[in-house]
């Protein structure tokens, strides 16, 4: 009967840590899919958990004994003095590890309020990541002592590599690769007898200019040759010595590579044209992939030529046994479980109290004109799709006839994030006052926010900016007009909206403003609309025009379609 009820308790106890700890890492890896998802440099993170996975199950093959948390094997000792040495010793590094385990779940109440207004904000990310291995690896020191640590750190901490690198970090080495390979690239090519010019990360050739940018600086295939050389040295249990090898060898196939990408991508637009790039491209960065796959995979096949075994096939594994699991009491893991629970309650609680006082919005879309003359649709580019995260985008251009004959070129943009996926900040970052500096023009104008009417009872609030972009003489400066609103899909009344004076800055106090207001995703859309022309037009026309033109451009939908 007494063993029946020590195995009760034992499944019990390894349920409740299955549970934890599969609710912790599961809660990890959803917050890091939102970079993979969106962000084609970080899209091998979804092969991380399996490889990690994979390590752990391997490591788990041929653990070593269990020790205590002194790190030795048995006690031998008939001296009373160092008996009491290692009592000792046993309650420090368990008061310790108890205290560091009681911060890191105490911090992930925090953390999860802050991730829940800021998604996407990348040192979090860090914090949660850290958090999950100190918690896991505690635990392993817990049961298995020293032995377990060090045999199990590398699964658990290879994860680290499916985390986005901080801002800080990673634009400089994505500026400095791709003038380098840009660089290289422009060299190569004029050596083949094909006239280039470099401008920055830019190669200008007589058919025009070919962009070296960050798919194909070479750092998404750094990354993820570093995510390999770390797999393969693993899985051959290589030195630290060769698995430093092992990822710098794998860190310069994925540099040539994309040298030899870049050129080859040139020699294209050269001798065919550019839109015969858009062809080649993926496939060429997926070359560049596989050649790195194989490379390590040979690279560590030579260096690991005793290579690893499972212990099925060699010394016997070694049984967990009751006791080892016994040390820390199901009981402490259900109280995590709970707490866990706990935490996203609260954190959804907080911010459903500040925002108890929102209704639901009109919903509208637009309607687009391709009745326009020279009415086409216009390709959002990869890396605008990739830091604005919208969940529906498009954008279309077509002229209009001012009343002086003059030709005006008309640009509309549309995008809409739907509720949850992303920050409350996203939307104000895509603003006239935001992409036309950053290409060049100077604001002259900002007219401030006047509300437009859509439909009868309905309006819109558009902020109206003006733009210089000045080449030359007075009289062949480009100007635009701007128009731009930012509707949210819940407002303190159905109808009312408050227009950002600003952009978002993305500083740490906005950051933490947003979430001290209790302001998370509850979805948003942006309609942007830029009148472009040559020299100066009547700005009280293009507004008329503008106004006239918004009954027929938005389409206010029922409450039924929503």
């Amino acid at each position: 009967m007494a063993s029946r009820i020590i195995s009760r308790d034992f499944l019990i106890q390894v349920a409740a840590v299955v549970v934890f700890f599969g609710a912790l890492w599961f809660g990890l890896f959803r917050q890091l899919s939102g970079e993979w998802s969106v962000n084609d440099q970080y899209s091998y993170g979804w092969f991380v958990p399996f490889f990690a996975a994979l390590l752990f199950w391997l490591r788990w093959e041929d653990r070593p004994k269990p020790q205590n948390i002194t790190g030795q094997r048995s006690v031998v000792s008939d001296q009373r003095t160092n008996n009491r040495e290692l009592i000792t010793n046993n309650s420090k590094a368990h008061a310790i590890a108890i205290g560091i385990a009681i911060v890191s779940l105490l911090l992930l109440f925090p953390l999860r309020v802050f991730e829940i207004g800021n998604p996407d904000w990348r040192p979090l990310s860090w914090l949660h990541t850290a958090i999950v291995a100190t918690l896991t690896l505690l635990y392993l020191w817990n049961i298995g002592g020293r032995s377990w640590l060090r045999h199990f750190a590398f699964p658990i901490l290879f994860v680290f590599v499916a985390v986005p690198w901080l801002t800080p970090i990673e634009v400089p080495i994505v500026q400095g690769l791709m003038r380098v390979v840009a660089g290289i690239a422009s060299e190569t090519v004029t050596l083949f007898g094909v006239p280039a010019r470099l401008e920055g990360s830019l190669i200008r050739i007589s058919n025009g200019l070919v962009g070296v940018n960050e798919a194909c600086s070479g750092v998404r295939s750094l990354q993820t040759s570093l995510m390999i050389g770390l797999l393969f040295g693993e899985l051959k249990r290589l030195s630290i010595l060769r698995r430093i090898v092992l990822i710098l060898a794998a860190a310069a196939i994925a540099f040539v590579g994309n040298c030899a990408r870049a050129f080859f991508l040139v020699w294209i637009a050269a001798t065919k044209n550019i839109a015969a790039v858009g062809q080649w491209h993926d496939l060429a960065g997926y070359s560049i992939v596989i050649a790195v796959f194989v490379g390590s995979l040979l690279l560590a096949s030579c260096m690991g030529k005793n290579s690893y075994r499972l212990s099925v096939n060699g010394s016997p594994r070694r049984s967990l046994g009751e006791g080892g699991l016994s040390v820390i009491g199901y009981r402490l893991s259900v109280v995590a479980v709970i707490w866990l629970v706990a935490i996203e309650v609260a954190a959804a609680t907080w911010y459903r109290a500040h925002e108890s006082h929102l209704v639901a919005t009109t919903r509208w879309e637009i309607q687009w004109p391709q009745s326009e003359p020279n009415f086409h649709e216009i390709k959002i580019d990869d890396d605008v799709r990739r830091i604005l995260r919208f969940d529906e985008g498009r954008a279309a251009s077509w002229t209009w006839r001012a009343s002086n004959s003059k030709t005006l070129t008309c640009v509309l943009y549309f995008f809409r994030w739907n509720p949850g996926s992303n920050s409350a900040l996203l939307a104000n970052l895509h603003r006239p006052d935001v992409c036309l500096p950053a290409i060049g023009w100077q604001q002259t104008t900002d007219a401030g926010v006047k509300d437009l009417s859509v439909a009868a009872s309905f309006a819109l609030p558009f902020r109206r900016f003006e733009f210089a972009h000045r080449t030359g003489n007075e009289s062949t400066q480009q100007i635009a007009h701007a128009f731009y609103c930012l509707w949210e899909d819940r407002a303190v009344t159905p109808d009312s909206q408050q227009m950002p004076t600003s952009p978002s800055t993305w500083t740490r106090g906005e950051r933490v403003r947003t979430v001290l207001e209790g302001r998370r995703h509850l979805g948003q859309q942006v309609m942007e609309f830029v009148v472009q022309n040559r020299g100066t037009i009547d700005a009280d026309e293009i507004e008329a025009r503008f106004n006239e033109f918004v009954p027929r451009l938005i389409k206010v939908k029922n409450r039924s379609d929503h």
